[in-house]
């Protein structure tokens, strides 16, 4: 039986940042119909309800549906050290996240991390994420299964380590090849999961684990490949240490085979020219990750490379303050203004799900609400409190609506997730 949700409905025609707020339609009584785990038809409620009379209502009054939310860059073994109190990055790897993905070698403990990520992400209505596990192949299992068990579409990969690290965090570049190897041939494809080739970044991968990576990623072509660049000055200093032949950071990716279309790299902050160059020519993807950015300090991203690059956004947790996609949306719109770029609603949504699909090449299935897409769906309150209440009331269009739950929502404002068609709770 074909499911009717009913509420007010935001979906996306055009790109925002290109078209403005046009590139958004709202119908503010509408209606998606969902079977067999896609959507069928939108429109207006009245439309829909007689065309389908058969059809489970699911009434959801004045809140908004839309697209689920699409979290591009995510370590879901940091979940435990969340809002850990931070230095600079290199000391919050050390301080925190290797001694916490130490504990992943323990198949017991990443299914249950691996299980409390996906519920919190879930809760605050993210419906599709993609995330570094650790070197461990049981980290990359286990959030595997947890995703393939709650029916969602899933981005991950083994992050691979050969140097610059703990010994029990350290592989080598044939390890790092073969267990990368085996994992995505175990997984890529699989229901709704796919692998993605994942070095942790240039300073704890050696050139020959780099070029050993990048050859995998020539042998499977349509997988993703994730890393880091340029997240931090003193990141890019340590680079240039280690890498003394390369033109740049991104060069050191680019020279073994890492930089070409389905390339995601986290973060971007501080770029060259011909960074900038190399990434619009290479059709190569960037996540921006505010809340990171701005707790571990490493600085304002140029939200302008949107108009030249596939740019998705991301709560990077636990390195990210926030499992909240609202609560990163809030930090994207501060951090643009602080570079004198007001982002409007209309861009700060986009960026959470059309932009983040095309971040991950998946835009023809996820992020929007169209007949044929995937039925992934977040169902949002937009008076979920007193505070967001009061300014829903006095809003005379969509945007004044939903901008006070994007700056000021939580997981109250999550009424529910639909997933793979299906309500999650």
């Amino acid at each position: 039986m074909a499911d009717l949700l009913l509420g007010q409905v935001l979906s996306f025609t055009a790109d925002p940042f290109e078209t403005g707020a046009s590139a958004a339609h709202h119908e503010a009584h509408g209606a998606v119909l969902v079977d067999g785990g896609r959507i069928i038809a939108t429109g207006p409620a009245e439309t829909l309800r007689a065309r389908h009379p058969q059809a489970r209502i699911y009434d959801y009054g004045q809140c908004l549906i839309t697209a689920g939310f699409i979290d591009a860059h995510v370590h879901y073994p940091q979940t435990a050290i969340i809002a850990s109190w931070g230095k600079r990055l290199i000391d919050w790897l050390n301080s925190y996240t290797f001694p916490e993905e130490m504990r992943f070698a323990d198949p017991a403990y990443a299914e249950i991390i691996a299980n409390r990520y996906l519920d919190l992400a879930t809760a605050h209505g993210t419906t599709t994420l993609c995330t570094y596990a650790t070197i461990h192949p049981t980290s990359v299992d286990a959030i595997f299964t947890a995703a393939q068990a709650r029916g969602m579409r899933l981005y991950a990969g083994k992050t691979c380590m050969d140097r610059n690290a703990p010994e029990g965090l350290r592989d080598t570049a044939q390890s790092a090849y073969d267990d990368s190897k085996a994992l995505l041939e175990k997984w890529h494809g699989v229901d709704r999961l796919s692998y993605v080739i994942t070095p942790r970044f240039s300073p704890t991968s050696t050139p020959e684990q780099l070029a050993a990576l990048g050859a995998l990623w020539r042998e499977y072509p349509d997988c993703l490949m994730q890393t880091h660049l340029s997240e931090q000055t003193d990141e890019i200093d340590w680079v240039r240490s280690l890498f003394p032949q390369a033109r740049d950071y991104l060069d050191t990716y680019e020279s073994q085979g890492l930089l070409r279309e389905g390339a995601v790299y986290g973060h971007a902050i501080h770029l060259t020219d011909r960074e900038r160059a190399r990434l619009t020519e290479a059709g190569a993807s960037l996540v921006h990750c505010p809340t990171s950015n701005t707790f571990i300090g490493s600085g304002l991203f140029d939200m302008s490379l949107v108009r030249q690059l596939r740019v998705g956004l991301a709560t990077d947790t636990g390195g990210g303050s926030s499992f909240s996609m609202l609560h990163t949306m809030a930090a994207a719109y501060e951090i643009a203004q602080l570079r004198g770029q007001a982002l409007h609603p209309s861009q700060l949504l986009w960026l959470a799900t059309v932009g983040s699909a095309r971040a991950l090449r998946a835009e023809d299935r996820i992020g929007n609400i169209a007949p044929g897409m995937e039925a992934d769906l977040t169902i949002l309150d937009l008076a979920s409190t007193p505070a967001i209440a009061q300014a829903t009331t006095r809003a005379e269009t969509i945007w004044e609506s939903l901008f006070p739950t994007i700056m000021m929502g939580d997981d109250r404002a999550i009424r529910t997730v639909w997933i793979g068609g299906k309500p999650l709770r």
